[in-house]
């Protein structure tokens, strides 16, 4: 159920276990791991995407999904060798190629969830996640 006023909480499904907390980066664009991020600083650098420029390092990533080929992993994985890496990742689109960044990544990761986490949750607020649990609790910045 949605708290209208200062937080709320939403449950899904893992994908990756774990806890992390932290600021909230949401974009309604996919993006691409090769070719889109800069695995060095985890910053995004595909030219036409809503937050090229912004590293999601440390941050709570929350996207519709992974496109692009294969390589999508391996640049995420290189985010977590660099330890620039995102706290956890959220998404609406479960893919094999997402699904193989997560557990290469080794953050926590969710999907299905019983709400629309890419227009409840806005860039700042603070979320904190439990995929063991299948929760996530969001407060507004």
């Amino acid at each position: 159920m949605v708290d209208t006023r200062d937080s709320f909480s939403l449950r899904g499904r893992k994908v990756v276990g774990g806890f992390a907390e932290g600021e909230a980066m949401v974009t309604s664009q996919t993006i691409s791991g090769w070719g889109g991020i800069n695995e060095r600083n985890g910053s995004i650098i595909e030219r036409r995407h809503e937050l090229v420029g912004q590293s999601f390092a440390g941050k709570i990533l929350i996207f519709p999904g992974a496109k692009g080929s294969s390589g999508w992993s391996a640049f995420f994985h290189m985010t977590r060798i660099n330890n620039v890496a995102p706290a956890a990742m959220l998404f609406t689109r479960m893919t094999t190629k997402i699904a193989l960044g997560a557990v290469v990544t080794r953050v926590p990761a969710m999907t299905d969830f019983d709400g629309d986490i890419l227009t409840q949750i806005r860039t700042g607020d603070h979320v904190v996640v439990n995929a063991n649990t299948g929760f996530i609790e969001v407060t507004r910045r």
